[in-house]
């Protein structure tokens, strides 16, 4: 009997093998090369006098995870953007979500400058929230604004208002070395506790993107479809938004602002998968998860010993990829 086995069965089954792999070329190779048994003996046999074991448990194994968690969160928050809006554009960065997120972040660091990690999240899922409504109201209320191209104009517009508010407010009050963290997206500067903290946001944030993943399908057919079919758009909408804030503002928590992963991912996963977000979601997850700790490890090496910002890797993909996505689709609705 002839064993078959699809290709999104595959990609998941795979993830763990190639998740493994990847953290362990994170944790080996930077601009100090470990060797595998000095990692061996740093998780099993910790030695806090090791300055190897230290540089292991507390700087590249964070470092490597986080990457990856990043990577996945801002990879399925791409998808249901996509599915949601029909908008082959949608994505965090280009949407202003994630500039919203470093504008409340922004703030909190001026006024609650001793605010704790879990009250920095919560800040940068208000920002995520807000970038994302001004975003989607000021489109609603423009005609043809919900258009792909118009769509990602205003976003970007949005983005640059925020970002840039951000930045002269910074320097006014004299934190711009403070805030650069949240700008140039250093992974190499994770915080292992704020890390802990976000795990049950992302569980529930992923748990509620698998949830409306179907009805996201349905959805992507268009709104009169969805209607006809009994989808009650308004509930499957607002669980994908929120979804989607929440995922992007612990990213941003994390990381910075890491842009085009979420635009990039869920397109090379429809082409693999197909168009059912049932498996479009958590294939992009492990997608996302993988491209961003692997262009994590290549910006280590672009300027060696120097470390190239994460940001830059991703925009030599993106920024092609955006572009290609422009010529080809025009401004045609096509998630």
């Amino acid at each position: 009997m002839r064993f078959k086995i699809s290709l999104p069965a595959f990609i998941l089954w795979l993830s763990p093998i190639a998740m493994v792999f990847t953290i362990l070329a994170s944790i080996l190779y930077g601009a100090k090369n470990i060797d595998s048994t000095t990692v061996w003996d740093a998780v099993f046999h910790f030695d806090p006098g090791n300055v190897n074991h230290q540089i292991v448990m507390h700087s590249r194994m964070p470092r490597a995870v986080g990457a990856l968690l990043i990577g996945a969160f801002l990879a399925i928050s791409g998808a249901v953007m996509q599915g949601m809006t029909r908008n082959y554009l949608a994505s965090p960065s280009i949407m202003g979500v994630s500039d919203g997120s470093v504008f409340t972040i922004t703030l909190c660091t001026i006024f609650a400058p001793n605010a704790s990690s879990l009250d920095m999240i919560m800040y940068s899922l208000i920002g995520s929230a807000l970038g994302a409504g001004i975003a989607f109201g000021l489109a609603s209320l423009l005609p043809n604004g919900m258009s792909p191209v118009r769509m990602a104009i205003i976003g970007t517009i949005i983005g640059t208002f925020l970002s840039s508010v951000s930045a002269a407010m910074a320097s006014y009050f004299q934190i711009s070395q403070n805030i650069s963290f949240w700008y140039h997206a250093r992974l190499h500067q994770m915080d292992p506790g704020m890390l802990k903290l976000t795990v049950p946001f992302a569980v529930v944030g992923i748990a509620m993107a698998l949830l409306v993943s179907k009805s996201i399908t349905i959805l992507s057919l268009g709104e009169e479809v969805s209607m006809s079919l009994g989808l009650r758009t308004v509930l499957v909408k607002a669980m994908a938004v929120a979804s989607v804030v929440i995922l992007t503002g612990i990213s941003v928590a994390l990381a910075g602002n890491i842009g085009f992963v979420g635009l990039i991912v869920p397109h090379i996963t429809r082409f693999l998968v197909g168009v059912d977000y049932r498996r479009i979601i958590p294939c992009a997850g492990v997608l996302g998860a993988i491209f961003l700790a692997l262009s994590d490890i290549l910006s280590r090496f672009l300027n060696y010993p120097f470390e190239t910002p994460i940001g830059v890797v991703t925009s030599l993909v993106g920024v092609p990829f955006f572009l290609y996505l422009i010529r080809k689709k025009g401004g045609r609705e096509d998630a």
